[in-house]
């Protein structure tokens, strides 16, 4: 029993060696890839981004566009407050148009 596991020995292990030794050779440049793949963002990626941030403007400006024409309407009826939170407003809108995406 002993002896036949001696002489299988080589040829069973021979191949965990093997698979051993090719996982050695190949992992500097299994984690140069990975490395290089988080680090470097895909076009597709790049689109997705802006268009969040182009999203979220516009969902901003609207926001200030509805607060800004409710402040316009207590202007025009004379409260003086909301002619000062109006022109806050509107440099707040000229602001946020005026970003870089």
């Amino acid at each position: 029993m002993k002896i036949g596991f001696a002489l299988l020995a080589p040829f069973v292990l021979g191949g965990c060696v093997a698979q051993l030794a090719a996982d050695v050779i190949t992992a500097p440049i299994k984690i140069v890839s990975k490395t290089a793949d988080v680090l470097t963002t895909s076009q597709s990626e790049s689109d997705q981004n802006r268009g969040k941030k182009l999203r979220e403007r516009e969902q901003e400006l609207g926001r200030l566009a509805r607060k800004r024409d409710k402040y316009a309407g207590k202007c025009e009826d004379g409260d003086q407050k909301a002619c000062t939170k109006l022109e806050e407003l509107d440099a707040e809108i000229s602001e946020v148009e005026a970003r870089k995406i």
